[in-house]
């Protein structure tokens, strides 16, 4: 049986379901990283501050295309921390502020957006969902720079 865009009612709630799970982790990590840009303190306060504005920015970009992916393939996407919480990979991070504290959990918690991201993207391959996997070729790509940026940054 087909959904609504020809492709597998089996696949398309697999999947459903591995968007769901990707947009908690990205929710999760979105109000982490809210908490280092209000709290970031010390040297790199003005650079930092600024790129945690922009990475929250995408964050949010990102659950948006997320959620319409999760619509368009006929399912419904999760809404509410307390569902974001009991399945997302990324931990809650509290009362952190220094730069080496704030941008290694960056780095560690977009990895394993990366990995979910990863996982989706053979999958999606793999069922001839070419506008799954397109938009998980452009976060990989984008976390990727970041990643090796902020490895930049640690390396000081």
């Amino acid at each position: 049986m087909k959904n609504q865009i020809d492709l597998s009612q089996d696949y398309s709630n697999e999947m459903t379901g591995k968007l769901n799970l990707l947009l908690s982790n990205v929710q999760i990590l979105y109000m982490n990283v809210r908490g280092f840009h209000w709290n970031i303190v010390g040297k790199q306060f003005f650079a930092l501050h600024k790129k945690y504005e922009e990475v929250y920015n995408q964050l949010n970009e990102m659950a948006d295309e997320i959620a319409e992916r999760v619509l368009m393939l006929g399912g419904s996407p999760l809404h509410s921390f307390s569902e974001y919480i009991k399945i997302s990979a990324i931990n809650e991070r509290l009362n952190i502020s220094s730069a080496d504290e704030t941008v290694a959990a960056l780095v560690e918690d977009t990895i394993q957006l990366l990995k979910l991201e990863r996982e989706i993207l053979a999958m999606a391959s793999g069922n001839d969902d070419e506008a799954t996997a397109g938009l998980m070729s452009e976060f990989i790509g984008e976390q990727e720079k970041m990643i090796w940026m902020l490895n930049a940054l640690l390396k000081q």
